[in-house]
């Protein structure tokens, strides 16, 4: 199995917290979208025997091209892939973009899971974050897409500043009361130069509070699983049958292709990623070079970045395949590390897996580092 993102570089309004590429102009949509295609067809050989079983639109918004543009992305990831008869095809669409009439374009072609950028039903959270929707945009987009699709995400966001406990579980209850299969949800993170980061250091917003944020997200943990989710990966919980195939490949080590300026790749061995700049990319791709670089991935690499997505996940990391794949030494060192989260009962080992509790899901991005191993070469 193996997976294609598409990055669309595009977006309306900047939002306050995001660090990812895009841009507000869409002056060279249409050169971009011609470039994506070509990129597809210019890589097809790194995947000549591979079976594509996922295709993701992300960005950036998706959702802000045109019908007719992801379509012919999709029949140009069909004409030169492998793609078996049921994959799964997602965009990430914006509430303001989302019209009954969108809805059922989007429907009527081959894609088949939206993922929606919700992120909170209450319009100071919005403004403060400078989302482009607002709270009626939101509910009415969502009460549309479930008569069209079954297979929805919606995104949210806790440890807003400002954001209380009571309207926290609002936003979680709205989602359950739409029959909503499957929730994406993030804390808010202070990402460097942006605008969040400016207005927090100029105190125009107050700085963000781990101890809320902790205690949401385990709200949001009983709560989801109360209501019959599997809290699958740290920040995705989904109803059996509705885990996101893409995310879980990813998560699992299974390789993909990343398509569009700043998208990343994997084969097993090495990682590349694209040029983060739209009008190079565009140059680039026009003249049959691909703008990546490419790492090797050393042992360490590929340890520690399994340390790191193993304990996000339900599958943990295999005891068995640290000793076969990285050495007895490696397995001795991670028991060693692991001791104190194990004893602060923070880890615990299954069945020869070593796997975060409830306790420790909230930290497992620290308790991951703690377990690094600094050179294997």
């Amino acid at each position: 199995m193996a997976g294609i993102y598409i990055h669309i570089p595009f977006c309306k309004q900047a939002c306050h917290y995001c660090d990812f590429h895009f841009s507000t102009s869409l002056k060279k949509k249409d050169e971009m979208v011609l470039a994506l295609a070509k990129e597809i067809q210019l890589r097809k050989n790194e995947f000549k025997n591979e079976t594509v079983e996922t295709i993701y639109f992300g960005g950036g918004t998706p959702s802000i091209l045109d019908i007719s543009d992801l379509k012919m992305l999709i029949d140009e990831v069909y004409r030169n892939y492998n793609v078996p008869e049921n994959p799964e095809i997602t965009v990430e669409a914006n509430p303001d973009d989302l019209s009954e009439q969108r809805i059922i374009a989007l429907a009527e072609n081959k894609i088949n899971r939206l993922s929606i950028g919700v992120q909170s039903f209450f319009e100071e959270d919005l403004q403060l974050m400078n989302r482009a929707h607002n709270s009626a945009e939101a509910l009415k987009c969502l009460e549309m897409a479930t008569k069209y699709f079954d297979n929805i995400s919606v995104d949210l966001i806790y440890g807003i500043p400002g954001l209380t406990n009571a309207h926290w579980l609002q936003n979680i209850q709205t989602v359950l009361d739409l029959n909503i299969p499957h929730i994406s949800s993030y804390a808010l993170t202070v990402e460097p130069k942006t605008a969040l980061q400016k207005f927090i250091s100029q105190g125009t917003i107050p700085p963000l509070d781990d101890a809320v944020a902790q205690e949401q997200f385990l709200m949001l943990v009983d709560t989801l699983e109360a209501n019959g989710f599997i809290h699958y990966e740290l920040s995705n919980f989904g109803k059996e049958n509705y885990f996101s195939r893409n995310n879980s490949a990813y998560w699992l080590g299974k390789k993909y292709l990343g398509i569009g300026p700043s998208a990343h790749s994997y084969d097993g061995k090495n990682r590349s990623w694209n040029i983060a700049n739209n009008s190079l990319y565009i140059r680039s791709i026009t003249e049959n070079k691909l703008p990546n670089e490419t790492e090797e991935l050393s042992k360490t690499d590929r340890y520690n970045e399994y340390i790191m997505t193993g304990l996000r996940t339900v599958w943990g990391v295999s005891l068995n395949r640290i000793e076969n794949d990285f050495g007895k030494p490696q397995l001795d060192y991670l028991l060693k590390n692991a001791q104190r989260y194990l004893d602060d009962e923070k880890l615990i080992i299954d069945d020869a897996v070593l796997k975060t509790t409830k306790k420790g899901k909230f930290f497992c991005d620290g308790i991951a580092s703690d377990l690094f191993w600094l050179n294997l070469g």
